[in-house]
């Protein structure tokens, strides 16, 4: 059982990151995700600049301990699953970086689409003195 915890937790883990690094490309086509970005956003913040655990961790290191698997390194899932793997241990300082680039670019041309879409779109207000004038 606590194998499957294992296994579960780590793909959540994987899918969290996921979306905390394309959320806000997702809210460029559903833009009422942003409010889902925003707290996933402002979290992995949190956790890399205050090296807070993540309750994932926690819940793996627990499953992992109970399954008699081995731990995971002190540094984390990241450390474990990611770093040299997906990207040279060497990089390791530029990734929240990059990541946090990504987020921010996003989220700069969501409210840039916002602003246009806005501006493309007529308001009721207009929509109505138009047919008034008509």
């Amino acid at each position: 059982m606590y194998h499957v915890v294992v296994v579960v937790t780590v793909v959540l883990h994987f899918a969290f990151l996921c979306y905390l690094m394309v959320g806000g490309f997702v809210a460029l086509r559903w833009r009422r995700t942003i409010w889902l970005h925003v707290p996933a956003a402002l979290w992995g913040i949190a956790i890399t600049t205050q090296h807070l655990d993540c309750p994932l961790t926690w819940l793996e290191r627990r499953a992992r301990a109970e399954a008699g698997m081995p731990p995971l390194p002190p540094q984390g899932f990241i450390a474990h699953y990611i770093t040299g793997v997906l990207y040279p241990a060497s990089c390791a300082y530029a990734v929240p970086v990059v990541v946090f680039a990504l987020v921010a670019a996003s989220w700069a041309v969501y409210v840039w689409q916002g602003r246009h879409r806005s501006e493309a779109t007529p308001s009721a207000d207009r929509l109505i003195s138009a047919n008034d004038e008509l």
